[in-house]
Order: C-alpha cells, then structure tokens, then sequence
C-alpha cells in the first residue's frame, strides 16, 4: 500500500509512534510518505520505501497566525493525487483530523476517494480535545474517519465518555523496537555518570507541567538524603530551567544532570537502575515501555494507560498522583533489595516483549485493510 503519515514531527509520544510505524511499514514493503512541517525527530537517516513532503505554511502580512491547517490541507491533496496514495493515516487529532476530512471532501470534488485512519494519543482528547473551542471539531472528525484507533483502553475510555462518538474505536497500543530498545551493558559508560557505584535513576519527557518533573526532583532529593544516587534527566521543555534552579536549591545538582533531547536515548536507559513517571496524564507511557525494554524498573503514577504497561509489584510500582513521599519509599527500597530488583528487572523485558512491534504492527495492517 501506499500510505500516507501525518504527524507532529516533535519527540513527543505521537511523534515516536508515528514515525516509527512509518518505519516499520515501509520495512513490511509498503511506500510511505510523512508530511508534515519538517523531518520527524526520529527519521534521521535514510529509509528505502519512505518519503518526505514538507509543509510551508503562506507568509503573508494579513494572518497573524500563519495558516497551518490550509497548507496542510492543499499539501494532502496535492500528495494524495500525485503519489496516488491508498490512505492517509493521521496522528493525533488536532488539528490534524479535521485537516484529513477537509483533504477528503476536495479530493472527492474531483473523483478521488482516499481513506481516513485517525489515531488518537491522549492529551489531543483528555487535555486539548476537551476545551468547548475544539471539542464540536475534535468529535465531528472523529466520527467523520473511516477507522479510529486509540493507543490504550483507557484513552478508548475516555474518548466515549468525553464525547458522542458513533465510530468504533479499535484499540491498538504503542509498541516497541526491541533490537534497538534492549540493554548492553556497559560497565565504563555507567562509571562515568557513577563512578562510585551510585544507583541511576533516570526521567524522560517533553518538561510539560503535566509530566510533574518537579516530583522528580523532589522524590530524588529524598532518595539521595539516604543512599548515593545519580539523576539522569533527558529531554527539554519550558519547565527545564526551573528544574535546574530547583536541583541548585536543594543542593542535588552535582548529582543530577540534564541532558537535553537525545535521539540515543537507549543507550542511558541501559545503565540506568529506575525509571520515574508521575505524570499528571499520560494515555499510554511510551516512555515506561522503553524504560522496561531496556530492564529498568518504572516507579510512575497509576493514571490513564500506565497501568496497561507498568504493573504494580511486578515492573515496578504504581502510586496517586503527586505522592512524591510515596516514590521515594518505593525507589529506596527496591534499590536496596538486589534480589528484587533483579527479579523486577526480569519481569519488566518480560512484559515489554507483549508490545514488540511484531505484534503491534500488523494489527495496523488489518485496520488499513478493513477500509481500502
């Protein structure tokens, strides 16, 4: 097939998932095209069978806002009828669903029927999707897709909850590369951010008030008053600065480092001893599935999709919402139980392998071919 991709192209979980299916589909045979404002984060190198349209939104003096969605919209349209593609499949709902119904109904004037999978990712329905100014839009195009599909059962949840919707809405869930997500050890690397043993706790995100990285922090601080420790933190967003300010303040900074975005992320979470989660929302945890594709144990909050992929007692351990006394306790003593921790390790690669893109996949495939 022929398939289309529209995505944000950022280091968000839509992004990842997005590009990463592209991937994988084109590595299945199939041609994949993205478009999109530029190269998504993750197509950093050369892919056969994948394909690159960028989107220029119009310059003009009269919009103060330059007019994405239009572009976007006269972009598919011209993608579509020159590349003769079979579907556009997109990600994340805003506006990028409303966009793909608009493209639609153009390309319908002039004979073309394209198909439309919308693949909904979390905050595009429980945070943004919900705000009286996008939610008549959001639900419309919903119901205006010809397949919907939802990355958990919670996020399929709440989307019926939030809102009439008429489609049915096939759960299929994030997944996970596991020849590159897997741990090597690598005992020099590790000596370098712990050169005294120290256990590695490591946090990755888009430092969104939502992601609660000031629960991080503090948990972190609580953890390094008792045992030594090290804080790893990847990735970048409007809260990184006073984070930093945060970790000078409570005299944690010599032992904590951040990193900014990192396409290698893979290679800390293999030196890593626990990974942190207390998002305020999270519909799937995308970031956790890595953590334990690679062996790291999760300590998150017990919200939308995480409990689907991090389970309590087992992988790790699921507390409410901001209880960073509770994540300190947890994080001390599971690192101060080897047996444990080696026997959570085990058991997070374990439940990691139920999402391994060969799974995942082809249940992609089988919604596309429902409505080709």
């Amino acid at each position: 097939m022929k398939i289309g991709i529209v995505c944000y192209p950022t280091y968000g979980g839509s992004g990842v998932l997005a590009t990463e299916l592209g991937i994988a589909l084109a590595n299945n045979g199939h041609q994949v095209h993205f478009i999109t404002y530029q190269k998504p984060a993750r197509l950093n190198s050369y892919f056969e069978n994948i394909f690159f349209h960028e989107v220029n939104p119009l310059k003009y003096p009269l919009f103060e806002y330059d007019p994405y969605e239009t572009s976007l919209t006269s972009k598919l349209v011209d993608v579509v009828r020159f590349e003769r593609l079979d579907l556009i499949h997109v990600h994340y709902a805003i506006p990028h669903a409303s966009v793909a119904f608009m493209a639609k109904q153009v390309l319908a004037s002039t004979g073309i029927h394209i198909p439309i999978v919308t693949t909904l990712h979390g905050t595009d329905i429980t945070l943004i999707g919900i705000d009286r100014s996008f939610s008549p839009v959001v639900e419309f195009s919903i119901n205006n897709s010809d397949a919907v599909t939802a990355v958990s059962h919670s996020l399929k949840k709440d989307t019926l909850e939030k809102f009439n919707i008429k489609k049915d809405i096939h759960v299929v869930h994030n997944f996970i590369d596991l020849n590159r997500f897997r741990r090597i050890e690598h005992k020099s690397f590790k000596n370098v951010f712990a050169p005294n043993g120290e256990k590695i706790i490591i946090h990755t995100s888009n430092f969104r008030k939502v992601k609660r990285v000031k629960d991080v922090i503090m948990a972190f601080k609580k953890i390094h008053d008792v045992m030594p420790s090290k804080l790893l933190m990847i990735g970048d967003g409007p809260e990184r600065q006073a984070m930093e300010v945060l970790c000078r303040e409570l005299g944690t900074c010599q032992d904590t480092k951040f990193f900014g975005k990192q396409d290698a992320v893979e290679e800390l979470l293999s030196i890593a001893d626990l990974f942190f989660l207390p998002s305020e929302h999270e519909s799937f945890g995308l970031s956790a599935l890595e953590a334990m594709a690679c062996q790291v144990p999760v300590i998150s909050s017990n919200v939308g999709g995480i409990p689907e992929v991090n389970i309590e007692g087992q992988t790790g351990h699921l507390l409410e919402v901001g209880d960073v006394e509770g994540m300190a306790k947890c994080s001390i003593e599971l690192l101060q139980n080897e047996d444990k921790l080696r026997s959570y390790r085990a058991n997070a690669l374990k439940k990691a392998q139920e999402f391994e893109k060969a799974q995942i996949v082809p249940q992609y495939e089988k919604v596309y071919e429902s409505i080709v």
